[in-house]
């Protein structure tokens, strides 16, 4: 009777972990973005050269934009971009404004509310000036005085990164759509902060701009796509699409297209 009932008690058990498991593939985004064929992708279009806003065409442009161009053909589905800012990032996700975002910053505050896929990419990250202020700039503790106004962009990880570089520094943020470097453009800032990858387009857009020669990157930091914490199925089709693209060797000819690598 003890072994009829144990046989009964697993065979439930197997049955509510199919159900669930079928159940939980029913409600995944995944499930719905194929039933819509509709992948929406939340996106700022002011970080270059992952993500960028063309003014002249209204279309995105960068690294991110290709990144999940493809996963969308792959996918067989429609790609709808969906303007955000850094500051409301998570909160799109959060809401269901969008089915996922192009790359972020891994960051401990972000991780509480929402999900990451796996990295595909690391970034550093550097300071960068006017040319004709280098003279007074050659380390990250230059940077960190009284009379340095630094820059920064509200809602970054880079907001927050200054404020732990630079305890002694005058921090200003400014909102989206405005950016820190313009900051330092317009004189109304010393410094600003952002990622190697985006440092080295802007020193070429901006012949008036130089990265300040300190010595390495700061808090090297994977990059990821922000997407529900809670919806599991999702998340592992990403992962299993990232593998695999980094295999074929995808995010390399990437890299190497956008001028991340040689």
């Amino acid at each position: 009777m003890l072994k009829i009932q144990t046989l009964l008690a697993t065979v439930t058990l197997l049955t509510v972990g199919l159900f669930t498991s079928a159940h939980a593939a029913d409600e995944s985004r995944l499930n719905k973005i194929l039933s819509s064929g509709e992948l929406r992708v939340g996106t700022t279009g002011d970080w270059n050269p992952m993500t960028i806003k063309n003014t002249t065409t209204g279309n995105y442009e960068g690294f991110d934009i290709d990144v999940v161009t493809e996963l969308a053909k792959d996918m067989g589905v429609k790609l709808t971009f969906v303007p955000t800012d850094w500051k409301t990032l998570i909160n799109g996700v959060v809401a269901n404004k969008y089915d996922m975002t192009t790359s972020a910053s891994l960051n401990p505050k972000r991780m509480a509310v929402a999900g990451y896929t796996d990295s595909y990419y690391n970034v550093g990250t550097v300071p960068l000036t006017l040319k004709k202020h280098l003279d007074k700039f050659n380390s990250w503790d230059d940077i960190n005085k009284t009379d340095v106004s630094v820059a920064t962009t509200l809602g970054t990880v880079q907001e927050q990164q200054a404020k732990e570089y630079f305890p002694l520094a005058q921090l200003k943020s400014v909102e989206a759509p405005a950016r820190d470097f313009q900051e330092v453009l317009s004189g109304r800032a010393m410094v600003h902060i952002t990622s190697n990858v985006e440092a080295a387009t802007l020193v070429q857009k901006y012949e008036q701009m130089a990265i300040v020669p300190v010595k390495e990157a700061r808090s090297p930091t994977p990059l990821a796509m922000l997407i529900s914490q809670d919806d599991q199925v999702w998340i592992n089709y990403l992962n299993h699409w990232i593998q695999l693209k980094k295999t074929q060797g995808f995010f390399n000819k990437l890299a190497v297209k956008w001028k991340l690598a040689e």
